[in-house]
């Protein structure tokens, strides 16, 4: 059987590769300081796991990732009738198919994210491990337990492939940005003209408030809108201030911190 570079090829490997390229990127942000929402003492003070074990913690659930994507296109076939490929439906049905995929996987990361904070149990052995970035950076974005991975990012993925239709070459384009978004969300750093902070409310800074102490019971909508947590009441409103010190900060406005 000849190797090809396929749609499902590309799918499965992609989106990995594109998570590692945008959060270098913000690698080479490292002296924007009058931009980051937290000092680097800060980060070094209030995380409790270093980036090696972050970069080894990411690689693991990316693997899982790549076995879910095999097999999930194993499953879906990527070959019609006669060995033909499925044919690429028009830009309006992309559209499409990207706006009902952004709604389900919010719709799924919500409700399953506020889930591993209500429930003592899967908070203390799961989700406590991405909340030990108290202050986020780019390419700790997916530093989580690997079954929370599994459950929360893969499956949501999964689920939203399928309940859209999307065809393999689509699904290389929305989990790349998927990918792209949820990266940002997490970069820690609010720089002007960022287009995400022009067209999403739920940020960096928007995010950054639900990984402090004071936030951790709000703001678990993730990666594209906030509706959810408006619809559900867990939001909570901020301002982004200038520190004295030097930097931002995202100070939650018509909340009393805890």
């Amino acid at each position: 059987m000849a190797f090809a570079v396929s749609d499902e090829l590309l799918g499965t490997f992609v989106p990995i590769a594109v998570y590692w390229l945008y959060s270098g990127m913000y690698v080479l942000f490292d002296g924007y300081d009058e931009y980051r929402l937290h000092s680097k003492s800060e980060e070094k003070s209030k995380n409790g796991v270093s980036k090696g074990a972050v970069v080894r913690g990411v690689l693991l659930q990316q693997a899982v990732q790549c076995v879910v994507c095999i097999l999930l296109f194993a499953f879906v076939g990527g070959d019609d009738v006669g060995g033909a490929k499925p044919q690429q439906p028009g830009p309006l049905v992309v559209l499409a198919q990207f706006a009902g995929a952004m709604l389900v996987m919010d719709t799924w990361q919500y409700f399953m994210h506020r889930y591993m904070h209500t429930n003592k149990f899967l908070y203390k052995h799961l989700h406590s491990k991405h909340h030990s970035l108290v202050v986020p950076y780019a390419y700790g974005a997916l530093y989580n337990h690997p079954l929370e991975g599994l459950i929360m990012d893969t499956v949501g993925g999964a689920v939203s492939f399928l309940v859209t239709g999307m065809t393999p070459r689509t699904s290389i384009y929305f989990f790349s940005f998927a990918t792209v978004k949820t990266v940002d969300d997490h970069c820690g750093l609010c720089i002007p003209g960022n287009l995400f902070h022009a067209f999403f409310s739920n940020n960096s800074a928007y995010h950054d408030i639900h990984h402090q102490l004071y936030g951790s019971k709000y703001n678990f909508s993730q990666p594209f809108f906030v509706m959810w947590d408006k619809i559900m009441g867990t939001y909570m409103p901020y301002s982004l201030e200038t520190r004295k010190e030097g930097g931002l900060e995202a100070r939650p406005t018509g909340v009393k911190k805890d």
